[in-house]
């Protein structure tokens, strides 16, 4: 293996390693990263989470101010259904195995190694969020510091699985979260009151809004595959028993449009439901949904140096929040089909594959 293998797959099998899903502190996976940066200006943004868990996000830089920034997010999703040990990394016929191998903690050992590569009269920054998995809150610290908007950026590539194909502009998301109550009782006494039959008609209204959205060409958009936005539902009822009446019942529903069609009927919609039904209704924003045009310049440097024409992509990236710092280009090693998987996993080539595309678009930075 040639040096920047054997530095990528170091990296990437020592931050698998780490237990980072974003109910836990990403800390030791900071620390190991600031270690990987000698000779970088590491600025260190803490902050507590939601639940009081404590973060920390990067913005590491060397060299002169401006060109681009590659950024990448040091948490994961949760370990659900892995039969395998999802922090053991291994190598298997080429292939990194692991909880976070493609997504994204093997890009990200891609990007530092690139970055550590480059001449030191060229700019290059770093921007290592968490929480991107959940509430982008990592991704928001950075685009608001002072650090990251001192460094007149021109633009960003998030790191994210595209296949090393440059991906223009995403989705971004509204999560619903509706809640109703009842009053907990055992069942057979006739004494409680279950909040699921609150719930349900406010259900029956948000799948005539997911048919919607499936069907009505009003709300499709052509530029992404699939056309329909993503109108998802998970169901709670906090572990209650079948012989108990239901004391709580929540909907939560991710809903990710695209940037060029109205949806404001649907979130009025939804809003409208929740009222007749009498839950309570919370919402939680991204960004507005990225979305560079053909011929923006990081656009066209992307595809330049890929070899490959741009694209959009139906899911969400920090990208939503780095948007308000600079331009972003999504781009990165490796397949989203593995991601969020008990499967996930790399192709080392892929990952070294990406170092000498990241290098190209960080030395374009130098030019002009």
């Amino acid at each position: 293996m040639s040096e920047d293998a054997d530095a990528v797959l170091s990296l990437a099998a020592d931050l698998v390693a780490i237990d980072s899903r974003s109910s836990v502190s990403n800390i030791p996976v900071a620390d190991r990263l600031e270690a990987a940066l000698p000779g970088f200006d590491i600025e260190r943004l803490d902050y507590l989470d939601a639940n009081g868990v404590a973060k920390r996000v990067l913005v590491a830089h060397r060299g002169p101010k401006g060109g681009y920034a590659l950024s990448g997010h040091m948490d994961t999703v949760p370990e659900t259904s892995w039969t395998d040990p999802p922090w053991t990394p291994r190598v298997i016929d080429g292939v990194l195995h692991g909880l976070g191998s493609v997504d994204m903690k093997g890009p990200v050992a891609s990007c530092v190694v690139a970055a550590r590569g480059m001449p030191s009269d060229v700019p290059v920054t770093l921007l290592l969020t968490t929480d991107e998995e959940t509430s982008k809150q990592g991704a928001r610290a950075i685009a608001a510091s002072d650090a990251a908007r001192s460094l007149g950026l021109k633009g960003i590539v998030v790191a994210e699985p595209t296949g090393l194909g440059p991906v223009r502009g995403h989705r971004s998301h509204i999560e619903y979260t509706a809640v109703a109550t009842g009053v907990q009782a055992h069942s057979s006494t006739g004494q409680g009151v279950n909040a699921n039959w609150a719930l349900i008609p406010f259900l029956a209204e948000m799948k005539g809004i997911f048919e919607r959205l499936r069907h009505d060409p009003a709300f499709h958009d052509a530029a992404y595959d699939p056309p329909f936005s993503d109108f998802n539902l998970v169901v709670d009822n906090h572990g209650t028993a079948v012989n108990v009446t239901v004391a709580k019942a929540t909907a939560r529903i991710k809903f990710r449009r695209s940037r060029s069609i109205d949806y404001s009927g649907i979130e009025a919609a939804v809003q409208d439901a929740a009222r007749r039904a009498g839950v309570t209704l919370t919402e939680k924003r991204e960004g507005t949904p990225p979305e560079l045009p053909v011929d923006h310049p990081l656009v066209r440097l992307g595809a330049e140096v890929t070899g490959q024409a741009p694209r959009t992509a139906p899911y969400g990236t920090d990208a939503s929040e780095l948007q308000d710092l600079a331009p972003c280009l999504v781009l990165g090693p490796g397949g989203i089909g593995a991601a969020h998987t008990p499967r996930e996993c790399v192709a080392v080539a892929d990952l070294v594959a990406a170092v000498p595309l990241f290098r190209r678009i960080l030395a374009a930075g130098a030019q002009g």
